[in-house]
């Protein structure tokens, strides 16, 4: 399983640990992922997804995964995120 937000495409970084002496020694920068279930309003149905904490703010920021699937860029989300996009619009295509 990757380090990898599925909303976002948040991952890992790289960087380096100082120490006092300022010695520099690599280390990586992992992102805060959790798993989540969440509602999708149009299809009204539960999705796990593994995302990171702030892309779970920003969601609820946004008012909900659907709003956040739409207004989000196709290159930042996994293939599972794209395929829950995809059904949300043909389901909002469908209901106007």
């Amino acid at each position: 399983m990757s380090r990898r937000c599925e909303l976002t495409g948040k991952t890992a970084l790289t960087g380096h640990k100082v120490s006092h002496s300022n010695r520099k020694t690599k280390r990586r920068f992992l992102p805060n992922l959790v798993n989540v279930t969440m509602i999708s309003d149009a299809l009204s149905q539960p999705v796990k997804l593994r995302i990171s904490a702030n892309a779970l703010k920003t969601v609820d920021h946004r008012g909900g995964l659907d709003a956040f699937l739409l207004k989000a860029k196709d290159d930042e989300l996994s293939e599972r995120a794209l395929e829950i996009k995809r059904q949300v619009k043909k389901k909002l295509a469908t209901a106007s």
